[in-house]
């Protein structure tokens, strides 16, 4: 637009100086030499406007550079500014090992900025903006929030993602996903789902079908499996063989093998109770209060004394004074001493 308005007001000025001097100065011609060389006469009006012509061609071809210099710049700040909305899209995202290169220094600070940081929009945040990568990652994000099932694969997300692993999820709580579904596919989705959805999984499954996922077990699960044991309802058979090496799959505190035998006094026979904390016993150091636990619990008085007899002076303690108000005839509550 500068440039047109220059351009007439240039051709403006050129031609009343060319007819001010041919009307009013001169309307003589004269002859120029060049280089030896004599051009043909050509009026003093136009030899006096001709430098002025000469000085518009040169200007114009100056400002036409640098607009065209300035348009590349524009454009650079544009492309970076395309490129910061898919730092953010992708920061909104959580994704893995981003990085985005940025032309301007201005967006290169802000961009080694946005793809170094954890950035995630607040509950029922939409952005008033005109981009349409942004508001559909927020409508996106806001979806999965509110339990919604959405469509996340153009963004090609990992399975370890916390939005892919809530979108699984809300998944899963519609029924779109059986907990089989989820276990049976171990590399498509994430361990953190697959162990909740394992706790579901084998509050009614057969014990082969909760072997064959183990790789999801946790403790939660497997005292969901203890309490099946011979259970009136949805009652799970299984040898002492099978529920050690479930027991084994884990890392148990003494506390927990403890809380693990008491889960099972309720349903599991006392001989099978008593056997298994005393295999897992003879494996396992912490399990052996489990194992005197049990054995006081089942009032299997003289074999707990002979395990505490055998053991070292220090050891078992508690267990030591319960046994000794035992035998002088108190009977106190086990769990008031663990």
């Amino acid at each position: 637009m500068h440039l047109k308005k220059y351009s007439i007001a240039a051709f403006i000025l050129i031609v009343v100086v060319g007819w001010y001097v041919y009307a009013f100065v001169t309307q003589d011609s004269m002859s120029i030499e060049l280089f030896s060389i004599v051009l043909p006469p050509l009026s003093i009006a136009l030899l006096v406007v001709l430098p002025m012509i000469l000085l518009y061609i040169a200007s114009m071809l100056h400002m036409l550079f640098y607009s065209f210099m300035g348009m590349l710049k524009l454009r650079k700040y544009e492309k970076d500014y395309e490129k910061m909305v898919d730092s953010i899209v992708d920061a909104y995202l959580a994704k893995e090992n981003r990085s985005h290169l940025f032309k301007t220094k201005k967006y290169k600070l802000l961009g080694s900025l946005v793809d170094n940081a954890t950035i995630f929009p607040i509950a029922g945040f939409t952005a008033d903006v005109e981009n349409k990568k942004i508001n559909d990652v927020l409508a996106i994000i806001n979806g999965i929030r509110n339990g919604e099932v959405v469509d996340l694969r153009k963004y090609s997300l990992s399975s370890s993602n916390a939005l892919v692993i809530q979108n699984d999820r809300n998944r899963y709580k519609k029924g779109a996903l059986s907990a089989e579904d989820i276990l049976n596919s171990p590399n498509k989705y994430d361990i953190s789902l697959q162990k909740e959805v394992y706790i579901d999984f084998v509050k009614k499954a057969p014990f082969n079908a909760i072997e064959k996922y183990k790789q999801a077990l946790t403790k939660e699960a497997l005292f969901e499996i203890l309490s099946r044991i011979n259970a009136d309802s949805n009652t799970l058979v299984a040898s002492n063989e099978s529920l050690i090496t479930l027991f084994k799959e884990l890392k148990f505190s003494s506390k927990e093998y403890i809380e693990a035998s008491k889960k099972l006094s309720k349903s599991m026979l006392p001989e099978q109770r008593m056997k298994l904390f005393e295999t897992l016993s003879n494996d396992s150091e912490p399990t052996m209060e489990a194992y005197l636990f049990t054995l006081f619990d089942l009032e299997m008085l003289t074999l707990a004394k002979e395990v505490l007899d055998a053991s070292q002076a220090d050891d078992y303690r508690q267990f030591k004074a319960y046994s000794s108000l035992r035998e002088c005839g108190k009977h106190f509550d086990i769990n008031l001493f663990i």
